[in-house]
């Protein structure tokens, strides 16, 4: 591999900056130091302190020139500038690269670090001419890596695979024959790999939470790694509902840590003991998590050598740029970051090991700490980073961000395959909810992963019962015609609770978390947090208990004679005094779930939102259930209940398993996926109905009271940019000129076109915008244009940002030097501009930018509707659009991220 020029790994981040910006002077940047380069493809970049500065987000701007910084036509005063920083402070008088300093760099320190190939290997050479050039080379241009929030090129790495593919089938020896087929087995191999190891990590994450959890009350004496469960598997606990005295349990192994710290054996002192034991524990497991959340994964530490150079920290003037979120990339369950880099972009380090490490031990952590949350969607986060760290075994996947993304949707389907022992559903899920590009391949090894992963899962046995099925119900009675009204009743029940605990979570993460205090102070919050949480759920045992272990419950079916453990099969269904603390204790529990799972989602640490919405909906559904068994024994000659017969007519556990399905339906604004989800996470199908209604209705419910759902209100705040395929606009009367940017930098053949004056244009561009999506129309004047005429110009191709500035920098010795582009005349032939790529019989010619032009860039006419526009950006993928009027000549352009601002604005008014 060349050291420089198309085919160059990129070099440091800093290094390109300080050569830009310094274009022209004496000095020469040509080493680095090693002081300032981590190990490692991730290593971080030192940046400006800014709490809320990182790159990469959309903001949220009207559409009006006026008001928009990257369409303003006056260039910034680029002798303003900073010089380039490398320390967390501000702005410093001086800079780090000074010429002193300078002279001893040294590249050949920074070589430990992993090679990263550059984007395209294309371009081959011997003797100075380039051999087995591409096709993809003269149509679409060389690329360069992606930087962070920037979006992938769709076209060209649909087409870059195609002719990998057929280079491949083009040879005709028993080698090629050999390398075919490994090279078609190689996605296989992967998803079994992903499948595989996500199956590992779940083991290792619902073990850890399962002891964990369980530290909160006390610890066992035949073994200190031992669960209550399998330390006490033949006692039970005694459980009364808001005890007044301690919680004993029948189990000699099992010590309680009132038993080890209380000073006094009255029942107060115990509870008070108890109590504290619980807290202490709970935050301590909980901010231990909040710290490895905020310590490992904060995005201004994950600038890699593909970022750009020119979008770095300290190139330009921060000052009048708007804020910027910090992200923390294990906070959450991910599932919103996911979908838009399925969608198409790029968020470097959000998929890495660092994430995985601390996403997996923070999730075992947080959810022990008896927060209300779940682990069932970061296993989906989980799945994705080891989908993406099992790519770089294969240059396939980890130069083709295209085809990186087909093994991140199969590894979505493992996430919930292991999630709820669900891999039909898993699959489902990921076409459903996650996945952007999804054709049958896709769905194919997709479903092979989570088929993998669940196997693994299986034979590791982590709950101890031999089986995957988390909430296996046998219940005893089919269900009545009847009993479609109370499921409908939960189906509205479930729509409402998921549009209002949107709109709440939204709000407070708005106006209260991002604008208050807490905004700075996030380990703050989640030690307030669980002090609430341990204070309200500590005493009542449906808010003290595990979700899991709570819906498990609450799915569980009564029989004549067998004790309950937790309380919720009465003896006699018939008397509300025995009624009425059990309602009462589930009501109250649905109350305080709810209002701590809007405070808690969104907390910096691994945080889940599926077990929650099951555990709200399973409360009210067996409180339903239960009221309407009640009314059945007090009045079983009512016609209503003419068909039941028997004891066991009315199943409550089937009514908390219905309102379950309901409340995530309104919550997530999932449907099959999640019917399929429930039937194997229940492992029955005799309910099919009663829940393919409900969810229908919830999710009905909910769209009408609120039009997004949980993900996209998640995506909405941290303002990412993500474009929803599903999503329909009305666009009224608007027209492409209302969106078009007219008065963009382009690059003119019939100008002088230096190194320094190119620099210079994308110095304004990028100042302008922070957008790397964009990049320079190249035009010619058209030789038919009249003298009286206004001069009208020709499309020749288009150069993105970052083509540019590798470009530029593999030049950026000689400022004064003329930059040429040459259009190839016609793709069968072979192309001038990689002809002309050596000036000499020994060396191509650099100072040709042709091979990083785009000669077949997407165009459209400015008389187009705007649904044309939105089918290009969402069905081909496509970076940019180039407007041309009716006879060809060039009006304007639109990239990604100005359509996705213009939608912004579309869907608020």
């Amino acid at each position: 591999m060349s050291d420089i020029g198309p085919n160059a790994a990129p070099s440091p981040t800093f290094v390109r900056r300080a050569k830009l910006q310094r274009l022209g002077s004496m000095v020469q940047i040509d080493n680095a130091p090693s002081a300032s380069v981590s190990q490692g493809e991730t290593s971080p970049l030192k940046t400006r302190s800014h709490s809320d500065t990182t790159y990469g987000t959309i903001s949220r701007l009207p559409l009006h020139r006026r008001s928009i910084p990257f369409l303003r036509k006056t260039p910034p005063n680029l002798s303003s500038l900073p010089p380039a920083t490398s320390g967390d402070s501000a702005s410093q008088p001086s800079s780090p690269f000074t010429p002193s300093s300078l002279r001893h760099l040294s590249f050949s320190r920074i070589s430990t670090q992993r090679p990263i190939s550059a984007y395209d290997t294309t371009l081959e050479f011997k003797d100075g001419q380039p051999v087995n050039t591409s096709l993809d080379v003269k149509k679409n241009g060389v690329r360069v890596w992606y930087s962070s929030y920037s979006s992938i090129d769709w076209l060209h790495d649909s087409i870059k695979e195609s002719i990998r593919f057929s280079r491949l089938r083009s040879r005709k020896s028993m080698k090629a024959y050999i390398r075919l087929a490994f090279d078609r087995l190689q996605g296989w191999i992967i998803v079994t790999l992903v499948g595989f190891l996500t199956a590992l990590v779940a083991f290792f994450v619902v073990k850890s939470e399962q002891w964990l959890f369980d530290l909160k009350d006390g610890y066992c004496t035949a073994g200190w790694s031992k669960a209550k469960q399998y330390c006490c598997s033949q006692s039970k606990v005694v459980v009364t509902l808001f005890p007044t005295s301690a919680t004993h349990v029948d189990c000699p192994s099992w010590r309680q840590w009132s038993d080890v710290l209380s000073w006094g054996h009255s029942d107060r002192g115990q509870v008070s003991m108890e109590f504290l034991a619980y807290t202490c524990v709970a935050i301590l497991l909980a901010v231990t998590s909040c710290w490895l959340t905020l310590f490992l994964t904060k995005s201004t530490t994950f600038v890699t050598r593909k970022e750009s150079g020119v979008l770095g920290p300290g190139f330009r003037d921060e000052s009048d740029a708007p804020p910027r979120k910090v992200f923390y990339y294990a906070a959450g369950s991910g599932i919103p970051e996911l979908k838009a880099i399925l969608s198409g972009f790029v968020i470097h380090g959000f998929l890495g090991f660092r994430v995985l490490f601390a996403k997996a031990v923070g999730l075992a952590l947080s959810v022990a700490s008896g927060l209300q949350l779940g682990k069932e969607g970061p296993f989906v986060h989980i799945a994705s980073c080891i989908g993406n760290i099992v790519c770089r075994l294969s240059s396939k996947y980890e130069t083709n961000e295209a085809k990186r993304r087909e093994i991140l949707s199969a590894a979505c389907a493992a996430g919930v395959a292991v999630a709820f022992g669900a891999p039909i559903g898993g699959t489902l899920f990921s076409l459903e909810e996650v996945s952007y590009f999804f054709p049958a391949k896709v769905m194919w090894r997709s479903f092979f992963c989570a088929m993998i992963a669940a196997i693994t899962l299986k034979l590791l046995n982590p709950f101890g019962t031999g089986k995957l099925v988390l909430f296996q119900v046998t219940y005893g009675q089919d269900w009545h015609a009847f009993e479609l009204l109370p499921f409908v009743i939960l189906g509205v029940f479930g729509g409402v609770y998921g549009a209002y605990f949107s709109k709440l979570n939204f709000r407070w993460s708005r106006d209260v978390r991002n604008a208050t205090w807490l905004k700075n102070h996030p380990v703050t919050e989640v030690l307030l947090v669980t002090l609430a949480t341990s204070a309200f759920c500590f005493l009542n045992p449906y808010t003290r208990m595990g979700g899991t272990e709570l819906v498990g419950s609450l799915f569980s079916e009564c029989h004549k004679g067998v004790e309950d453990e937790w309380g919720l099969c009465i003896s006699d269904p018939g008397s509300w005094t025995e009624l009425k603390p059990v309602v009462g204790a589930l009501l109250l529990a649905l109350v305080v779930r709810g209002v701590l799972t809007v405070v808690t989602f969104g907390i910096r640490l691994p945080a889940g939102i599926f077990i929650p919405s099951l555990a709200a909906g399973g409360l009210l559904g067996r409180v339903v259930g239960i009221l309407l068994q009640y009314s059945r024994y007090r009045n079983p000659d009512l016609a209503l209940f003419r068909s039941c017969s028997g004891d066991n007519c009315i199943v409550p556990g089937l009514y908390a398993m219905v309102g379950a399905a309901a409340t995530l339906a309104g919550v997530t604004r999932t449907t099959v996926s999640l019917a399929v989800i429930m039937f194997e996470l229940t492992d029955t199908l005799s309910y099919t109905i009663p829940i393919m209604i409900t969810v229908l209705v919830a999710k009905t419910t909910a769209d009408a009271l609120e039009e997004r759902g949980i993900y996209e209100l998640v995506i909405n705040i941290a303002q990412l940019p993500y474009l929803d395929s599903n999503k329909t606009y009305n666009f009224g009367d608007r027209q492409i000129a209302d969106v078009i940017v007219r008065d963009a930098d382009v690059i003119r053949l019939d100008e002088e076109n230096t190194v320094i004056t190119l620099r210079d244009k994308l110095q304004t561009l990028l100042h302008q915008t922070g957008n790397d999506d964009s990049g320079f129309p190249i035009l010619k004047v058209d030789d038919k244009n009249d003298e009286d005429d206004e001069e009208r110009m020709r499309l020749v191709g288009f150069l993105g940002a970052r083509e540019l500035e590798h470009s530029l920098y593999t030049v950026s010795d000689h400022p004064d030097e003329i930059i040429t582009f040459h259009a190839t005349a016609h793709h069968s032939r072979v192309s001038s501009s990689l002809a002309s790529l050596a000036d000499d019989a020994n060396r191509p010619d650099d100072f040709d930018f042709s091979v990083y032009m785009d000669q077949a860039p997407l165009t459209i006419n400015h008389n187009a509707p705007l649904e044309v526009v939105h089918a290009i950006f969402v069905k081909l993928g496509a970076r940019y659009v180039v407007v041309t009027d009716v006879d060809g000549y060039y009006e304007g352009v639109i990239d990604k991220k100005i359509w996705i601002a213009f939608l912004t604005e579309v869907s608020e008014h």
